[in-house]
């Protein structure tokens, strides 16, 4: 089912995607059951014939010559390509032919698989294109003036991260090494991409594939394709249609329109990820009054606040904020990342001692360890995924517990790790905040909540009240000690202290607001951002503080100087005299002395040195050893985050008379 549906005033329409497994079908010519292996097979026999088309195309268009030709974006007429790809290849006349016997509609899914490749290679060329128009002379260190130049000459080169044209340098460097020249064009650095195995029914028809609801069962789809019986099909009569039903997650709306999947065939089943497109909330570039701050880190992987804009032009906090901790997550992957690395070159060593010998014995080692290196590689790009996902559904949870309408990311895409020490670069450079940052602008749109990327320059520098340049010390009981966990303000006429990560987040959160009429959406990839920071602007982004009276410029100092209470004497720490004998079993008091040694112990996460808002100045700096790798309890013994204050009573933005509503009768994301 696909096609175009009204949406009503102030929504837009939103396609997501989700991953169902195929379990089994059935056969309509005999009426046989499929099985899930069955049904594998078939499938896997028609995305090998669609491989081998598309592999062809590849060999013969993937030349500087005829990316050329696909990037003018007309044919040989004059006319305009138009946007799918199989459709272009034909217009450019670039057909293919099967060895056997295959319907057109499969011909179609090897030219849109075929096209999608080529035209995602116009990119790399342009860049690689760039980066050798202007090589500088000393490939390893860039002057102010080379990045000018090398900006200039690669398209939206202004906004393109740094890392990307430093990985295309180095990926030159290491050619010129090897072969004693430059590359001519990106097709002598690249080999031919691989191509994925994969049924793209998208571009197809009602003759090849179909896909509709259930009626009565809006989470129940039927599936229907044409799939050959054996893999080398010789006439029209070996292919059948097959009907697959589709259990659909309850995260697909009942009024969502379901378009035809992609089908995969991984380890003896079927795996289809279904596009759906619904109705969302429209979210805003401007008019925003409640925000939320993100500032990335490495053991405090989010810390994240909101504030609110007045009337007045003033910004004040709404509360201390929060933190998602992930520093077992993020161990986790980094020992598995030197796992990988470990079982690569032992591989390689494998590799160059069966160069040109037949040895059965370590040929099979071998293939036992790119197994293991799969494995591997799995085990951290699902841990990877989970963690994402994890830290976006907190961040939005945030937002959606302060009735905010917009959450500032820091923009730090051309961040580099370096000069922190070969362990700590690897672990900055490893973290996922592009993959997390995608996920909260997935989440963020089923409640119509803006998500905009703000400069990261000077966020954690200056003071949040006042702009004054910060002061970072080691703890807040250590003030004279230099670190850079705790932030003091030098203005005696400010005072403020706090941790990094929280100055960094308010400060995000009031130059978001400051500059949002400065918003503007990125016609590639649709995400808002805001290029620049404007002096002007940049002096109201401040923090003012507050009290429960209201704004003002001083709080009362409610140090303890004392003991609270005053007695005569202190409370022994234990009783003088034996507690009296009770029944036997577990009913009476419990006996004088000590806890029992087999007590419960806590985990981690309530240990005061673990807990989301604690700076700790313990002087242990032992190696990180997780209780959760030992005892098998998994992601969440080792993910700590601030849960959202569902019930603080806040201001109501849409009421006239300045009352408060609860937080729990906010809209909760679905």
């Amino acid at each position: 089912m696909s096609g175009k549906q009204p949406f009503a005033q102030n929504t837009t329409a939103r396609t997501a995607s989700v991953r169902l497994p195929v379990r089994a079908g059935v056969d309509e010519r005999t009426g046989g059951v499929l099985t899930g292996s069955v049904l594998a097979e078939r499938v896997g026999w028609c995305i090998d014939l669609v491989s081998a088309m598309v592999t062809l195309l590849l060999t013969e268009h993937g030349n500087a010559r005829d990316i050329g030709v696909l990037a003018a974006g007309r044919d040989a007429e004059g006319k305009v390509l138009p946007s799918r790809a199989w459709v272009a290849l034909r217009r450019l006349g670039w057909m293919v032919e099967a060895p056997v016997k295959v319907n057109d509609r499969i011909v179609r899914i090897a030219q849109e698989q075929a096209g999608r490749a080529l035209r995602s290679a116009l990119w790399r060329a342009e860049v690689v294109a760039g980066v050798l128009a202007t090589w500088p002379a000393d490939p390893s260190r860039r002057t102010e003036l080379e990045w000018g130049r090398v900006r200039a000459a690669v398209p939206g080169g202004a906004h393109l991260p740094a890392g990307v044209i430093k990985a295309r340098t180095r990926q030159i460097t290491e050619f010129r090494t090897t072969h004693g020249r430059l590359p001519a064009d990106v097709f002598e650095v690249e080999s031919t991409p691989r191509v994925a195995r994969m049924l793209l029914l998208a571009a197809c028809d009602r003759q090849q594939a179909t896909l509709a609801r259930v009626d009565g069962e809006p989470g129940r789809a039927l599936l229907r394709l044409q799939l050959p019986t054996r893999p080398d099909p010789a006439s029209y009569a070996d292919w059948t249609w097959v009907s697959c039903p589709i259990s659909l997650p309850p995260t697909v709306p009942a009024d969502a329109v379901l378009h035809l999947p992609t089908l995969r065939a991984e380890g003896g089943e079927v795996v289809a990820d279904l596009a759906f497109t619904h109705a969302v909330p429209k979210a805003a570039r401007t008019g925003h009054t409640v925000a939320i701050g993100v500032d990335w880190g490495l053991n405090t992987l989010l810390s994240a606040g909101s504030v609110r804009l007045h009337d007045s032009g003033k910004i004040t906090a709404l509360g201390a904020g929060g933190q998602y901790r992930a520093a077992g997550v993020q161990a986790k992957l980094h020992r598995l990342r030197r796992q990988s690395e470990h079982l690569h070159a032992k591989a390689a060593h494998y590799s160059r001692l069966l160069d040109g010998r037949h040895d059965p014995p370590l040929a099979a080692k071998a293939d036992l360890l790119v197994r293991e290196i799969e494995h591997v590689d799995a085990r951290r790009a699902r841990l990877n995924d989970a963690l994402a996902w994890s830290a976006a559904r907190w961040t939005v949870d945030q937002a959606v517990a302060a009735r905010a309408t917009v959450i500032y990311l820091e923009d730090l895409r051309s961040m580099e790790a370096r000069g922190m020490g070969r362990t700590m670069n690897t672990r900055l450079s490893q973290t996922v905040r592009g993959k997390i940052a995608e996920r909260i602008r997935h989440l963020a749109a089923e409640t119509g909540l803006a998500v905009v990327i703000v400069p990261a320059r000077g966020t954690f520098r200056h003071c949040p009240q006042c702009l004054t340049p910060l002061r970072h010390r080691q703890a807040p009981d250590r003030p004279t000690v230099p670190g850079w966990k705790w932030a003091i303000c030098p203005d005696n006429g400010c005072g403020w202290q706090g941790d990094r990560d929280t100055g960094a987040w308010r400060r995000i959160a009031a130059r978001g607001l400051a500059h949002q009429t400065k918003t503007v959406t990125d016609k590639t990839t649709g995400t808002m951002v805001i290029r620049t920071v404007v002096d002007q602007l940049e002096t109201r982004a401040v923090i003012t503080p507050t009290t429960p009276t209201g704004p003002t410029d001083h709080r009362a100092d409610r140090s303890k100087t004392g003991p609270t209470a005053k007695t005569s004497r202190p409370a022994p720490r234990r009783r003088g005299a034996p507690s009296p004998t009770g029944p036997p079993g577990p009913v009476g008091k419990r006996p004088e002395g000590h806890a029992p040694k087999d007590r419960y112990r806590l985990p981690r996460a309530v240990h005061r040195h673990q807990d989301v808002t604690t700076t700790s100045t313990t002087t242990t700096r032992g190696r990180h050893r997780p209780r959760g790798a030992a005892l098998g309890a998994g992601f969440h013994l080792h993910a700590h985050a601030t849960p959202p204050q569902w019930s603080e009573p806040i201001p109501d933005p849409q009421s006239d008379t300045g009352s408060t509503k609860l937080i729990s009768d906010a809209i909760r994301p679905g």
